[in-house]
């Protein structure tokens, strides 16, 4: 049964309980007239209130909390520091138990391989994306940071230090052999590494219909 025939029998029952014709509601047909098309919606209010007075204004110290996104160029990236054998120990205690020992092995994401030749196959074939290592497919090496910094460990993101962030991504630019054991990260020098993938990536500069690069 619609809700407009309940609402006419509902009226009919009260009509009969008090031995008089009840009124209709708003915008339903008085009893015995037929409906000639929708009933037309309530009117707006006159004007709307300036403010409804939800939420507050956000304050700076809100904003910096969330503004952490660290850009190819290194724009963003915080102070700090960390070297591939202190990102190891990093490694150990917060990633292995998902991604593997040395990166391989998972459960989770797979995070460390290289193409044969630094082939690039995954323009022709969905079947490669199990590959689309760190090393074999991110165009910039600032994402691992930036990754990392939102989304790593599982159990706790963001409880890493910016040392802790930078020491983890070095580690696993260097299992990937994109940077040698020696190598130390931070704002200036993790921009500078060249991944394997970065001329691969090109800008979307469609303008509209089926055109593909």
């Amino acid at each position: 049964m619609s809700g407009r025939r309940a609402g006419l029998g509902l009226l009919a029952v009260i009509a009969a309980c008090t031995g008089r014709q009840a009124d209709p509601p708003a915008g339903a047909a008085a009893p015995g007239t037929a409906t000639t098309g929708p009933v037309a919606p309530p009117t707006a209010p006159g004007h709307w209130p300036a403010s409804f007075g939800l939420g507050q204004a956000a304050p700076p110290a809100r904003i910096a909390v969330l503004d952490v996104d660290a850009r190819p160029d290194g724009m963003g990236l915080p102070p700090g520091r960390g070297s591939v054998a202190a990102g190891e120990l990093v490694y150990r205690a917060h990633c292995a138990r998902c991604h593997g020992a040395t990166g391989t092995e998972g459960p989770e994401t797979v995070l460390v391989g290289r193409e044969p030749g630094d082939s690039f196959p995954f323009a022709r074939s969905r079947a490669n994306r199990a590959r689309q290592t760190v090393g074999s497919y991110w165009p910039y090496a600032t994402t691992i940071f930036d990754y990392v910094n939102r989304a790593m460990p599982q159990n706790a993101p963001g409880t890493l230090s910016a040392d802790e962030l930078y020491a983890v991504t070095a580690y696993v630019l260097f299992l990937n052999e994109i940077v040698a054991r020696d190598a130390v990260m931070d704002a200036t020098t993790l921009p500078q590494v060249t991944m394997p993938s970065r001329g691969r990536f090109v800008p979307d500069d469609r303008t509209g219909g089926p055109v593909v690069r």
